[in-house]
């Protein structure tokens, strides 16, 4: 898959893009990402072989330098139900890359790929995924209280997350646009 809009491309992760992807994969702004953490460029080496494997990651880059600023990933749950997700490098937010990137992604899935919704989780205290969603036209459709582990509280003992779901279906986009 490779997508084209105006500022970015979609695009399979490359060799060249090791350093790009370490950079915001050692220090997860998220927790659900800890798990996805990287400390050296041959773990991140790694990590794009098994992208390439998995054919729902997929690398976020410049359209004008080809560096990569993150990652979608759009996973097929089985006939037309896509789930959803994205990481960014820290120091491209606030400069509506990631609203790009989705919109062109949706457009995508519901328009080539036959989606007939799509939907993401988003913990609670993700404000800014949770604004995207927002801002994409998704709803919440629930909130899942103490519903996953991904890291510990300094006791050792779990601390769990509240989990969002947010989804859009392809009529309610359509209308949008």
């Amino acid at each position: 898959m490779r997508i084209t809009a105006e500022r970015i491309v979609i695009r399979p992760f490359e060799p060249k893009d090791a350093a790009a992807l370490l950079e915001y994969h050692a220090q997860p702004r998220v927790n659900c990402f800890m798990s996805e953490r990287l400390t050296t460029t041959r773990e991140a080496e790694a990590w794009m072989q098994q992208s390439h494997t998995d054919t729902a990651f997929y690398a976020v880059a410049l359209k004008d330098t080809d560096e990569v600023i993150g990652e979608v990933f759009a996973e097929n749950e089985g006939g037309d139900t896509y789930g959803v997700g994205w990481q960014y490098n820290q120091r491209v937010e606030g400069q509506g890359y990631a609203r790009e990137t989705a919109t062109a992604l949706f457009n995508y899935l519901f328009h080539e790929a036959g989606a007939r919704r799509i939907w993401g989780y988003v913990e609670d205290d993700n404000l800014r995924s949770q604004g995207l969603c927002k801002r994409l036209g998704m709803r919440q459709e629930g909130c899942f209280k103490e519903f996953i582990s991904f890291v510990n509280n300094p006791d050792g003992t779990p601390h769990y997350e509240n989990t969002c779901v947010y989804a859009i279906l392809k009529w309610e986009w359509d209308a949008r646009q």
